[in-house]
């Protein structure tokens, strides 16, 4: 019997990569990659084995181009575009960028590029694609947020000149860090931003290796869920099953792997799972001794501000979710937050410093998507600066966001 632990997640490359070797374990994933050298090939693969979960093309082809195999791939197999479809090209080229937009590929990426991050942007993608048949998808899909010049030129020198000042006090705790506990002294994790865009979010570790793997062992502990859920015991959590497949056609009852579920409960179920998506425990026992001080110090997100630089974060914007949280946030009610900027610090964090951390998903919720406005407006740099001087006296406060 299949355990949501074997997901299976299969994917058909078009092309020559050898980064590309099936299968791969990624996450809660086994993900099989099929390597056929052309669109022909790749037809028979599918005829043999069914539509893929998505389509990895390279842009150079033995006798054509990727742009080419994706007009055949629409005209003979997906002509609703419902399947991720990813352009990877051997350089960085505007020209390659702005036809694929014009094509309506989902995205493109440039070698050399791991496998995993690709995997990462088509998990997200087979989750808000689905929904583009709804009346609400402009909502759904959030439009590209375009950093305004002078944020962008903030956010440049500031990180610049914080990690020259900081870099002392980095190598002290990345000393601490190595002595106390194995593992590497950073920590690399898949965080999406905005527009759901995926990208290698930087942290000193502040946390016991494999602390990701804990999550489903400690979830009875989990603040969130204990505030939407008061009255409901661990036993409760565990008897409810979701239904494998959550943006299967609907209907008055609902057919998964191992039960059956009528629509009003799925829908149910559903809420509250994206009620409680956001993780938080209360004297987590994961975390190491150092870990206590350098997230008390908000020291171990110092490294963030090499996300900063390289352009996928602001110093203020959004919080970036971790993969198995924004999967969770793709209705119409939460994704007004991805049209926004993801950030180091943001309106919610700053909010919460004087709630003593009791804030609600909900408030934060609101928070997160009253920033995204924010962001959009004319005034929207100078409120960066007052969150930014709300900021640094929340550091030294007793409350941990």
């Amino acid at each position: 019997m299949e355990t949501i632990n074997q997901a299976k997640l299969r994917l058909l490359h078009i092309g020559a990569d050898p980064e590309f070797i099936s299968p791969v374990i990624f996450e809660n994933y086994t993900v099989e990659i099929c390597t056929t050298d052309n669109p022909f090939s790749a037809s028979q693969w599918i005829t043999t084995n069914g539509m893929p979960d998505g389509v990895i093309c390279e842009r150079k082809l033995p006798g054509g181009n990727g742009f080419g195999v994706f007009d055949f791939w629409i005209e003979q197999f997906d002509p609703e575009k419902k399947i991720p479809f990813i352009i990877l090209d051997d350089e960085k080229n505007q020209e390659t960028v702005t036809k694929a937009l014009q094509k309506k590929i989902d995205d493109v990426y440039i070698k050399p590029t791991k496998a995993e991050t690709i995997i990462s942007r088509i998990l997200i993608l087979k989750k808000i694609k689905p929904l583009a048949d709804s009346a609400s998808v402009n909502r759904v899909l959030p439009t590209p947020y375009k950093t305004p010049f002078f944020k962008r030129t903030f956010d440049i020198v500031s990180a610049s000149v914080g990690l020259l000042l900081i870099s002392p006090l980095l190598i002290l705790f990345v000393i601490a860090i190595r002595f106390e506990s194995k593992g590497k002294v950073y920590y690399i994790s898949k965080r999406v931003g905005s527009g759901y865009k995926v990208f290698d979010f930087y942290k000193l570790r502040s946390m016991y290796t494999n602390a990701d793997k804990r999550l489903q062992e400690l979830s009875h502990l989990n603040q969130y869920l204990k505030e939407a859920h008061p009255t409901q015991s661990k036993k409760e959590n565990q008897a409810q099953k979701p239904i494998s497949h959550p943006f299967q056609n609907e209907s008055s009852t609902l057919i998964g792997d191992e039960n059956t579920v009528s629509e009003a409960e799925h829908l149910k179920t559903k809420k509250e799972k994206q009620e409680t998506a956001f993780v938080k425990f209360e004297n987590d026992p994961r975390i190491t001794k150092v870990g206590h001080i350098i997230r008390k110090l908000s020291i171990d997100e110092l490294p963030q501000l090499i996300n900063v630089i390289k352009g996928d974060m602001s110093i203020v914007g959004n919080r970036p979710l971790p993969m198995y949280e924004a999967e969770l946030l793709t209705t119409d009610d939460w994704t007004d937050r991805f049209h926004g900027p993801a950030g180091i610090t943001g309106l919610w964090q700053v909010e919460a410093r004087g709630k003593s951390s009791k804030m609600s998903p909900e408030e934060r919720k609101g928070l997160d998507n009253k920033y995204s406005e924010i962001a959009k407006s004319r005034f929207s740099f100078w409120k960066d600066i007052w969150i930014i001087l709300r900021t640094i006296p929340a550091v030294f406060q007793k409350e941990n966001v």
